[in-house]
């Protein structure tokens, strides 16, 4: 079964990569604001639909969770495929070719296959539960480094939840006296898949949706790294706040994470919304 979830699940964000490829850099995409600051586009709704078409060709009975709604209200039973169909959408558009596709698939609470894929890099990760984390079919690990100090990390900015702000400035004003470099390059997905494969030590941000980060979080956890929520337990998809990276690594960034905040102290500034997409039409 986790053979036939892997192979669907890559010719799922092969199949949105191809669509997204198409429109990259091309003039007259359709793109409207879904709110300040977050757009979705021709590009992002036809990504989706391949990516759905490809998965209900092999499994019509599973669960649909994707960002722009093309699944809601269909499937049933225990599993359910978390997808973004273009994660980084804003670089997207603004022809940064820095963006990705990311497909999951869980079972219950049970992640079990994870795809990401970065269309104009020619890169693709993958993971199964138990089985390891692939760099274009290379196995990868997170990092062995000992600590924060001198760490190479990614973040990225509230922009969804300007209200975390000040606490997100306090941590990260913190981290910045340890670390190496900070970086912040706009696909989450990428994000985590760079900290599985020991490019990024590790990696912090609120209020990110189930979509973004099911996919890489089974990416990281397999490649031996440590993925928690900012009270350090599992509560990540229900609150959208992450903390990842390899184990020393991650144990310092949780520790000065915690300096500032908790997931009652985001709650408290900003309520979480449901992460159930709206539909979007055709």
């Amino acid at each position: 079964m986790i053979d036939d979830l892997l192979q669907t699940a890559v010719a799922a964000a092969h199949a949105g990569a191809e669509i997204l490829s198409r429109y990259f850099r091309q003039a007259g995409l359709e793109v409207r604001a879904k709110a300040e600051n977050d757009f979705v586009s021709q590009a992002d709704q036809e990504s989706e639909a391949a990516v759905l078409a490809t998965i209900r060709r092999r499994f019509p009975d599973h669960r649909i969770l994707a960002e722009e709604g093309g699944g809601a209200g269909q499937g049933s039973g225990d599993y359910e495929w978390l997808i973004d169909p273009l994660d980084g959408t804003t670089n997207f558009l603004q022809g940064l070719p820095v963006y990705s596709v990311s497909v999951a698939c869980r079972k219950g609470d049970e992640l079990l296959v994870a795809v990401i894929e970065d269309p104009e890099g020619k890169n693709l990760f993958t993971a199964t539960r138990g089985g390891g984390a692939f760099w274009n079919g290379r196995p990868m690990s997170a990092t062995r480094r000992d600590g924060i100090a001198g760490a190479f990390l990614a973040t990225g900015y509230p922009f969804r939840a300007l209200s975390t702000l000040d606490l997100y400035l306090g941590i990260f004003r913190d981290v910045f006296h340890y670390a190496k470099a900070i970086r912040r390059c706009g696909s989450a997905a990428l994000d985590l898949a760079y900290t599985a494969a020991g490019v990024y030590d590790g990696f912090f941000e609120f209020r990110l949706s189930p979509w973004d980060i099911g996919a890489g979080i089974l990416l990281v956890r397999e490649a031996g790294g440590v993925v928690t929520d900012l009270d350090g337990r599992d509560g990540f998809f229900a609150s959208g706040n992450i903390v990842a990276g390899g184990p020393a690594v991650h144990r310092d960034l949780l520790a000065i994470v915690q300096r500032h905040a908790s997931e009652e102290a985001i709650e408290r500034v900003n309520p979480f919304r449901s992460p159930a997409p709206e539909p979007v039409g055709p």
